[in-house]
């Protein structure tokens, strides 16, 4: 939406853009202090840039993905409006006639974080920046999203491989590898930290093993629900009979090549690391934990010490996260490239070639948010439609991340905005982007039993008992990081007797299937988060209703 008026450079033409934005934001939705604001704004950018002008000036009013501007524009010279004018100018007798201009500079000044000037081409312009949209960052998103799309089929039906190539290579790729580089910089120190000042926040420790048992316990139910819903959601449609079983990519051995030891044994010896760096330099969540717990409950323990660490630990909790919503400012960006180089390497053939294995797999995946759902009124007793309004926003930014440890901050963000208290989401989603991977059961039962099928190979009664403990087993242990999937499922796939080239049939569509299940990831996540809050009475409900 954008509505222009043009005016006369005077006094005449400042009082009637003044009148012109009162009368298109009034009657908008728009609060009635936004409203004057908004005009105090336009009056005295119009009077600054009148003041300049070498003609007449035009007001635009724009509403575009989420933001509402007034910009007012002017051809004239180069200048400042809101030069600053020392305190002593302001007694001095000679400002006279400027009195008017020094008023109007340091009222442009006190707006500065909304106000934006530039000079294109010789024409001033000033915007102000009357409202955002809580929902300014998901049309962003989705703008990124849908233009993505619109760019990589183009591409990819113009026929320039050798263009399209080189756009990948060194355009596309590179910037989507580098803020995913920005995430996982930052994926310990939050993790540790968040964990660490959650802790120190119990002062009962006995408290502090309720809230985290509690978490642990239906994180293991809802991995244990993915895995029968994945199953279930197989022997119900039987997918997979169709697709040719031909040859296959190379790049398979370099997946296959990969192992993953499938023992509960060395899982848990694993959790305690010989060296305190180690963890961070490897981004070991589990031994992350681990660490975050031991050094939160000895900051408690320290006496007349202790208030000065958890100060300390607070502060660098504060510092990356701070970090983290810097970065996540060009999540738009990299959505694009993400899923633009995404269209280019598949391609439309290799998805429809698997839509059968694939929509069954997403057919799981939506009946995991109504067992969310289902939860949220049964063990937490509450309407999970607020949270279905709210949550789809990070939903879309998760999905193109297709990283459930590089997705932390974005979900405790959701948390915040969904009211739960810092005290749970601090400790819950990091462990959740650890242990709790219902998108990835879902995945592995679905794609492990179609493959079987294409290959012949019979599923028994116990092969599906082992299949099922351990896919339980690699889910906690997978890293959640993009392609661990196909290295979890190769070693199921070893495990029921199914070829590992099979794997080949699906890799194209990995990067688009890891997007999905990261998303279920992540809402199970956040859905376990505000259960937990709830029964802990550290739910605002009134936050997570509005």
């Amino acid at each position: 939406m954008i509505i222009r008026k043009t005016v006369s450079a005077d006094r005449e033409g400042i009082s009637q853009i003044t009148q012109f934005v009162r009368e298109q934001l009034q009657g908008s939705g728009i609060r009635e202090k936004d409203v004057s604001n908004a005009c105090l704004a336009a009056e005295e950018m119009a009077g600054s840039i009148a003041s300049h002008a070498t003609g007449d000036m035009t007001v635009a009013i724009r509403g575009v993905m989420g933001y509402l501007t007034v910009e007012i524009s002017a051809k004239g010279d180069r200048y400042n409006p809101a030069e600053k004018i020392g305190p002593e100018n302001l007694l001095d007798e000679e400002v006279g006639a400027g009195a008017q201009d020094t008023i109007r500079s340091i009222l442009l000044r006190s707006m500065a974080e909304k106000l934006r000037y530039r000079h294109n081409h010789g024409t001033n312009r000033i915007s102000f920046l009357v409202r955002r949209s809580k929902h300014a960052f998901l049309y962003q998103t989705l703008g990124a999203m849908a233009l993505a799309v619109i760019a990589g089929f183009l591409l990819s039906e113009l026929g320039f491989a050798d263009l399209n190539t080189d756009l990948d290579t060194y355009l596309l790729t590179p910037v989507k590898t580098m803020y995913l580089n920005a995430l996982k910089m930052i994926v310990a120190p939050v993790v540790f930290f968040s964990i660490v000042s959650c802790i120190v926040r119990f002062s009962d420790l006995s408290e502090l093993g309720r809230v985290g048992g509690r978490t642990v316990l239906m994180y293991m139910i809802t991995t244990v629900i993915a895995v029968f819903v994945g199953i279930g959601c197989f022997y119900l449609f039987k997918p997979g009979g169709a697709i040719p079983a031909g040859a296959v990519s190379d790049a398979v051995k370099d997946i296959t090549s990969k192992t993953m030891d499938v023992s509960i044994k060395d899982m848990i010896v694993g959790i305690v690391p010989s060296d305190f760096l180690q963890p961070f330099v490897e981004s070991d969540m589990l031994q992350l934990i681990f660490l975050a717990v031991i050094c939160g409950i000895g900051a408690g323990l320290m006496g007349h010490s202790s208030e000065r660490i958890k100060d300390m630990f607070e502060s660098l909790n504060e510092l990356f996260l701070k970090i983290t919503s810097l970065v996540i400012r060009f999540m738009p960006i990299a959505v694009f490239c993400s899923i633009c180089s995404m269209m280019l390497n598949m391609g439309i053939a290799t998805i429809i070639s698997v839509f059968g294995i694939f929509a069954t797999f997403v057919f799981g995946l939506l009946c995991m948010m109504l067992i969310y759902s289902i939860i949220m009124m049964v063990v937490a007793k509450l309407n999970p439609l607020p949270f279905l309004k709210k949550y789809p926003q990070t939903m879309l930014q998760v999905f193109s991340m297709a990283s459930s440890n590089a997705s932390i901050p974005l979900n405790m963000e959701a948390c915040k905005n969904l009211g739960i208290a810092q005290k749970i989401y601090s400790l819950s989603i990091p462990l959740g982007a650890t242990v709790n991977m219902d998108g990835a059961c879902v995945y592995m039962a679905v794609f492990a039993l179609s493959l079987a099928k294409i290959y012949g190979v019979p599923v028994t009664g116990a092969s599906l008992t082992a299949m099922i403990i351990s896919i339980i087993v690699l889910s906690v242990g997978a890293p959640g990081i993009p392609g661990s999937g196909l290295i979890c499922l190769s070693v199921l796939l070893a495990q029921i007797g199914v070829p590992t080239e099979a794997i080949g049939l699906i890799m194209g569509i990995d990067s688009l299937v890891g997007m999905f299940r990261c998303m279920s990831n992540c809402t199970g996540d956040v859905a376990v988060s505000v259960a937990v809050a709830k029964r802990e009475h550290m739910l605002d409900e009134n936050v997570y209703r509005k």
